[in-house]
Order: structure tokens, then sequence, then C-alpha cells
């Protein structure tokens, strides 16, 4: 880890990459905020790290509830130095599927979600003039394709707020990451039967060990090159190969 925080609030900790983040932080002796819609999943993930995880049921498409409830974590935490958006939704879709229902449920999970959650921890951080912000992105988002339209759109919406947060908060002190992982084995994940998936175990640890400066980075070297050619490939080519 590059960092040694002191507390943190994972939203999205019940399971995949954020329970193995809220995993990790208590571990190293981190008290974590750990947000998630399943109270029971979070109760024993509670009962594990007695004193380190103090666990907070929520749904995060209710934005309502945001701005009183972040101000609850922290006065119980007694502070935050890391925020986590790690929620996440990606619903099976089919190929000649249109669905509004599924398409508005990605939009609110992944993107108006993290939206409510880091605008609270940019208005706190840009105050004290520190703190880390890290939204788990994909590359998904690099470029629009057919198999998943909507979820590529959050994750390309995501990566831009996330950009802006950077640029506005940088300057102040404050640390934006945008993660971006390939395929990982998650429950998420598991129906679309990845192939050389890593663990949600090992992107915890490299997400965490990159925590010192503002970036975005893909989580496996390999993207770096394979992502910089299919941001490159003009659409008629991306649709003659069908990816």
């Amino acid at each position: 880890m590059s960092q040694t925080f002191r507390t943190a609030i994972v939203v999205g900790a019940s399971s995949g990459i954020g329970l193995a983040l809220a995993e990790q932080l208590a571990a190293s002796g981190c008290r974590v905020a750990a947000v998630a819609r399943r109270k029971d999943r979070l109760d024993e993930l509670a009962a594990r790290f007695p004193n380190l995880i103090l666990p907070f049921a929520h749904d995060v498409t209710e934005f309502g509830e945001v701005p009183e409830l972040f101000q609850q974590v922290t006065s119980q935490l007694g502070g935050c130095d890391l925020i986590i958006y790690a929620s996440g939704v990606m619903p099976e879709v089919g190929k000649t599927e249109f669905n509004t229902e599924k398409d508005m449920a990605m939009i609110n999970v992944n993107v108006l979600g993290a939206i409510a959650w880091l605008n609270q921890a940019a208005i706190r951080f840009q105050g004290s003039q520190s703190g880390t912000i890290i939204g788990i992105g994909s590359v998904a988002g690099d470029r629009g394709r057919p198999g998943q339209p909507v979820y590529n759109t959050s994750k390309a919406a995501l990566s831009t707020y996330l950009e802006a947060l950077r640029n506005r908060l940088s300057k102040l002190g404050v640390i934006v990451i945008n993660v971006k992982p390939g395929p990982v084995d998650t429950e998420m994940t598991r129906h679309l039967n990845f192939k050389n998936a890593i663990s949600a175990s090992d992107a915890a640890k490299i997400i965490l060990s990159k925590t010192s400066r503002s970036r975005e980075y893909y989580l496996e070297p390999k993207h770096h090159l394979i992502f910089a050619i299919i941001r490159r490939l003009p659409s008629w080519i991306m649709q003659r190969l069908g990816i």
C-alpha cells in the first residue's frame, strides 16, 4: 500500500472488489465505513473486523440520503482520508435486447450514485486540501462496443467525471484516481465466463498499491497497449471486427 490510511469509506463493500478493498484496508489497521445495500453481508464483515469495520446499509440509488449519511459516516469514523466508490451493476443484456429498465439501473448505480457520494467527498477534501478519491471504472468505458451499450456508457461517464474532479482538486493536494479493471472474477461478472480473470483480492492489492498520486490507469499492464490501440480504431473497423 503506497499510503497509510486511518479512515476510509468503501461504497459497494458487500461483494467483489469493494469487499476485498474493505477487508484489506481493515487488515492494515484502517477504520472502514462499509456501505452497501445488503445489511447481512455487512454485518458478517463487521463481525470479522470488530472496531475496524463500521457497517452502513444504504441503497446508492437513494441519492437524497447521501449528504446526511456522509456526515453521519465521517462523524462515526472520526474523519475520512479515503473514499472508494466500488458499487456497480451489469445485468445480462441479450445481443438484440434494448431494455430501458436495465439501462437506467446501470446509470443510477454506476454513475449517479458515484456522483452523489463523491461530490460529498469533494466538498470535504476541497476544504481540508487533502484526501484520496478512488473510482472503480472499467476498460468497457473506452469504446462503445455492441455487447453492453449502456454499461460502456456508464463507465465512460464515470471516467469523465473523475477526470474533471482530478483537474479541479489535484492542485489543492487531493488525489483522484480512476482504476480501469479488465476481467475480474466477481459475482457481477461470473455469467460472462471470463478466461484468465484476476481475483477481486488481487485487484484490491494492486489498487491499494497505487494511491500515491492522481492518475487514471489500467489494472493490468498489458491493457495499456491493447486499449491504446482499441481507442484509436475507426468505428468501421470496430464494426467489421465485431469488438
